[in-house]
């Protein structure tokens, strides 16, 4: 039986029993844990890789720890693919609380919403998914492509509501449409009709099909 398959079984061993709601697997090229009561924990090493429910995340490391491996630390190309939801994400680092379906992610990264097809980036993210909701800060870039539009967003923070797909902008907000140009010290747009509300400090460049200002 090879390393990895080993370390799949094992795990399946110690930590399915009494799982919580989602069912979890996992494989990797070596396995550590501990079964002590209240220091109960496993860490998967070298092309790790860790399922729950419709969620894969892969990455050199994943610690699990808590109850029923509530908690999930991911460390070294981390990789994340959400079926159910449609989301990837990509990291080098990210906490997810499988419980509170919590994922935050202290540094650079990017997030592909494919039901919606937009793509985030930015140097922090905290996703809320019984809230389907995502927060954006540092740095951020928002892109969003379709047969007639490209919207380009740029702001210090956003806050992405994806079931209802508005997007909220603010510090230093700056958004591109087409040739459009839009700034103010709020933005908020609905990515699904394409409308767009400015606050304090609108200015903004509107240029016509023929190509005038």
């Amino acid at each position: 039986m090879s390393r990895r398959i080993a370390a799949a079984c094992l795990a399946t061993v110690l930590f399915s029993a009494g799982a919580a709601a989602e069912e979890l697997s996992w494989s990797a090229d070596s396995l550590r844990a501990s079964l002590a009561k209240g220091s109960k924990y496993m860490i998967l090493s070298g092309n790790a890789v860790v399922t729950s429910g419709s969620t894969v995340i892969s990455a050199d490391e994943i610690e699990a720890t808590g109850d029923d491996s509530r908690y999930l630390f991911c460390r070294g190309n981390v990789r994340v693919f959400d079926e159910e939801r449609g989301i990837r994400l990509k990291a080098d680092t990210l906490f997810y609380d499988r419980e509170l379906e919590i994922t935050r992610i202290d540094g650079y990264a990017e997030m592909e919403d494919l039901t919606n097809e937009v793509v985030v980036k930015g140097g922090y993210f905290e996703y809320l998914g019984q809230e389907e909701l995502v927060i954006i800060q540092i740095g951020v870039r928002i892109l969003k492509v379709t047969d007639e539009t490209e919207l380009t967003c740029r702001a210090e923070l956003a806050r992405y509501q994806r079931d209802t797909e508005t997007l909220e902008l603010t510090g230093l907000p700056r958004v591109t449409r087409n040739d459009d140009v839009f700034a103010a010290s709020r933005i908020v747009i609905n990515l699904d009709t394409d409308e767009i509300v400015l606050e304090d400090g609108v200015t903004g460049r509107i240029v016509d099909s023929g190509g005038e200002e």
